[in-house]
């Protein structure tokens, strides 16, 4: 059989790759908590107040792997595997860098000058590798959890701005956000007001929308503001709940085909 007759055509749905990140208690545990049949891998302690099955927590990134590697071995009811937290996450796999070069500080693994960051990313490529073999292996969707950080964008077309990213060091970000289908950032609804501070001044104030602080809800494509994509063709902003999450990623966008005959009028 030659290449060309292995050619695949049109969509081959997969579970999908979600990358959630947002400020402290917005909401992002308990989201990914109402996913199908969902399974923890808690490197953060966190998780007490929320129901949910989870893995003791993970004090090694060796413990990240191990929990990742006995969901592909052994048959289970499960559907999704959550990893809580990324950022707590990444202090693990710094841990291990340091052991491994016998030093206190990343900044002076093999000798410094950003090194350290750059053995991080075989440390990550190795969680990545074993949440993808879930994936395609077992089917399972994979949610990962973030905190939230601002940080300075240089943007080349425009002046330096601040913005919401994931609290990940930039190798790290860029290797997760890239492997993801889609980035979401979880937030409040707010608008700017402008008060009088007196003696002729005045303040910018940010005010949140609908009821406690604020509604809470999903972005889904990037902005000045923040950062975040999709490969799904999801809205802008969605309400932070997996029942609307899961009704965007799964709702069917006809084109409106034209009618028989119809004539197209310039």
């Amino acid at each position: 059989m030659g290449l060309m007759e292995t050619i695949q055509r049109g969509k081959t749905p997969m579970p999908p790759r979600l990358l959630v990140y947002g400020t402290e208690g917005i909401g992002k545990s308990t989201l990914a908590a109402n996913a199908p049949q969902p399974v923890f891998i808690q490197t953060e302690d966190g998780l007490n107040e929320i129901a949910c099955e989870k893995f003791p927590l993970a004090t090694t990134v060796d413990d990240v792997l191990a929990a990742l590697a006995e969901l592909a071995a052994e048959e289970h009811p499960y559907q999704t595997v959550v990893l809580d937290s990324l950022d707590w996450t990444e202090r693990l796999i710094w841990d291990a860098v340091c052991a491994e070069f016998r030093v206190t500080s990343i900044e002076k693994a093999d000798g410094g000058y950003q090194r350290g960051y750059v053995h991080a990313l075989t440390h990550w490529r190795k969680v990545v590798d074993a949440l993808n073999a879930l994936r395609v292996g077992k089917g399972l969707a994979v949610i990962l959890i973030a905190h939230a950080k601002v940080e300075k964008f240089e943007d080349p077309e425009a002046t330096t701005y601040d913005r919401y990213s994931p609290r990940l060091h930039k190798h790290a970000c860029a290797l997760l956000t890239e492997w993801c289908d889609a980035v979401l950032f979880a937030t409040r609804k707010c608008r700017t007001e402008t008060e009088d501070t007196g003696f002729g001044r005045t303040r910018t104030i940010a005010v949140g929308v609908g009821a406690e602080g604020g509604e809470r809800i999903l972005r889904c494509v990037g902005s000045p503001a923040c950062v975040a994509k999709n490969r799904f063709g999801l809205p802008a902003e969605l309400p932070l709940s997996w029942p609307a999450l899961m009704s965007a990623l799964t709702q069917e966008t006809q084109e409106p085909q034209k009618q028989k005959g119809e004539v197209a009028h310039g």
